[in-house]
């Protein structure tokens, strides 16, 4: 496997001691972090090992004076204003758009259109370049390895045109099958969007053979750059692409702003997404004419800050030296390779020829959940990312609900690889002695130990297990205790894991078995498991409160109140209360039949 640097194909280089490449600013890790003020505050006691650097990269300091001086002394609407401070932001905006310009290097600053992320940029393309080309019979070719992103918006274009999506495989190991994506371009494709890099693989894609292979058939090109803008250098023109889009975000910049670049010549073919202000040229009752490109896609009042920050994020990031920045996090990502592939249990998920930020992992021995995983590395201050990373289908094909990512930036070092490798094992090693059982009920439904009421009330219930998490220290002692209830859950029979006792939109497997206690009109219990035990932890949690009791004082109680004064709302992130929140809904919405019944 080769990590890639600079360009892509090319293996880095071994770097001498801490310094990036000696063809760049001789910047050190140590320094660079020091430019990033989140990266100096402690989690759950220990210092942060940031990580989660694919979905969103933390901001130097050069960026956040930028957002404050321009809020400062600059903040107007841009292109309208008549005077000094709409001018001075509007000279900034169009500086951003020419800083964008110069990263890419497009040939014309009217070929960059500013959006709220790359996910906007290719709604946009979609809506117009997408409407206009794709029909009845028509095709669209992505790949298995798309983020959703870049896959939901094509779907549902060919669903509301009679077209159809095509899907080009990749291999076991991670690799886009080139040969077969080539196979797939026929004659009633009408556009091939790719990644350029694998937010959850970190495959690197052979775009320019892509785009190549799809231009000698007259098809055109999007590519989704939004995990390669921030690791490898991108230049359009060389590449040919016909769209490339990227977010703000993962690049250093602010949220709510990204680029999309097209080829002016089919920009100005298309049409108006939104309509508004400052996209046209002039009004009347019966008829308006548009401005021309970028402005035509740039409708009501735009970003002005968050183009400024992009625009110091990417002179920033220049200013570290892009080269220099791909060998250092090659250099880090080959480190993290070798070392979590050492760790007995733990298997690398995707192994592809050419891999750039990422590197994803699952526990098999023991069987761990990817959330279980990520939870303890929080615990040590060690911010990952788990699930199925926006990439359900690649999934799927990979054999895995999920995977724990790891993913570097400029300001990650050795140190930073070194403690989550040893956190890793520490977790892995552990996890046997206190493994709850996996060991199903075979009994059926009739046999189910349906846990009645802990306490008289649920208000009871509830100043008891607040008395127990109030007794309680860190994050750390509140999970352990969540696990621990967890595993002192009744079992939940095989025979209730089917498909109607699922409950959606969970990132674990969850089910959930409501009924009304026999001998009752209005009484709630149920039984639920997870193969996550957070997530097991918290249905016993809910179990505690809840089962047993009236369905009317269920619907009434302020759970989100409870969670907070346990200590526990700002503990469990938004996944896990969207999981959380599923299962609430589902137990609600039984209650509300009983109570209505």
């Amino acid at each position: 496997m080769t990590i890639v640097s600079a360009a892509v194909g090319q293996a880095a280089p071994v770097l001498s001691g801490s310094h990036l490449d000696p063809g760049g600013p001789t910047t050190t890790p140590a320094p660079l972090r020091a430019l990033f003020p989140a990266l100096r505050q402690n989690v759950n006691g220990k210092p942060l090992v940031y990580l989660d650097n694919a979905a969103s990269t933390q901001k130097p300091r050069a960026v956040i004076d930028a957002l404050v001086r321009y809020y400062e002394a600059d903040n107007a609407n841009v292109h309208r204003g008549a005077h000094a401070l709409s001018d001075r932001a509007t000279a900034a905006y169009e500086k951003a758009r020419e800083t964008a310009r110069r990263f890419l290097n497009a040939r014309r600053t009217e070929e960059i259109v500013f959006v709220r992320a790359a996910t906007e940029a290719i709604n946009l393309v979609a809506q117009t370049f997408g409407r206009q080309h794709v029909g009845p019979g028509d095709e669209v070719l992505v790949t298995e390895m798309e983020h959703h992103a870049n896959l939901v918006p094509w779907q549902q274009l060919c669903r509301e045109q009679g077209a159809r999506l095509v899907v080009a495989p990749i291999t076991d190991k991670g690799d886009l099958r080139l040969d077969a994506l080539e196979s797939l371009i026929t004659p009633r494709t009408k556009l091939v969007a790719v990644s350029h890099v694998s937010n959850a693989l970190g495959t690197v894609n052979p775009i320019k053979r892509v785009i190549e292979a799809a231009h000698r058939r007259g098809v055109p090109v999007l590519i989704d750059g939004a995990q390669a803008a921030p690791h490898v250098p991108i230049d359009v023109q060389e590449l040919g692409c016909d769209f490339y889009v990227f977010s703000g975000h993962k690049v250093y910049g602010p949220m709510g702003i990204g680029v999309l670049y097209g080829r002016l010549d089919v920009l100005e073919s298309m049409p108006p997404w939104q309509h508004g202000g400052d996209m046209v040229d002039t009004v009347g009752f019966d008829a308006t004419t548009f401005s021309g490109p970028p402005y035509r896609f740039e409708a009501g009042t735009p970003n002005v800050s968050g183009a400024v920050g992009l625009a110091a994020a990417l002179e920033f990031l220049e200013g570290v030296g892009r080269r220099a920045a791909a060998d250092h996090e090659a250099t880090l990502l080959d480190l993290a390779v070798r070392r979590l592939s050492e760790i007995p249990g733990v298997r690398l998920v995707g192994e592809p020829g050419h891999r750039a930020g990422v590197v994803s992992l699952a526990v098999d021995d023991p069987p761990m959940s990817p959330h279980d995983v990520s939870a303890r590395l929080d615990a040590e201050g060690i911010a990952v990312r788990a699930g199925n990373h926006c990439c359900q289908p690649l999934m799927g094909r990979l054999g895995v609900s999920g995977t724990v990512r790891a993913s570097f930036a400029i300001y990650n070092d050795a140190a930073d690889v070194e403690r989550l490798a040893a956190a890793v094992r520490s977790i892995v090693g552990e996890a046997e002695a206190g493994r709850r059982s996996t060991d199903h009920n075979h009994n059926d439904e009739a046999a189910a130990d349906y846990p009645g009421p802990s306490t008289p009330t649920v208000e009871a219930a509830a100043v008891d297990l607040l008395d127990e998490f109030n007794g309680l220290g860190d994050w750390a002692e509140r999970y352990e205790f969540l696990i621990e209830l967890g595993r002192k859950a009744p079992a939940l029979p095989d025979a209730l894991r089917t498909e109607a006792n699922r409950v959606r939109g969970c990132q674990s497997t969850v089910h959930l078995a409501a009924r009304v206690r026999p001998g009752t009109r209005d009484t709630v219990e149920f039984l639920a498991d997870s193969d996550s035990e957070l997530v097991a932890g918290l249905l016993a949690l809910l179990q505690e409160l809840f089962s047993g009791h009236r369905a009317a004082d269920v619907l009434a109680f302020d759970l989100a109140g409870f969670l907070d004064q346990a200590g526990l709302a700002s503990n469990l992130t938004t996944g896990r209360r969207n999981g959380l929140a599923e299962m609430i809904k589902r137990l609600n919405a039984f209650a509300t039949a009983v109570s209505s019944a």
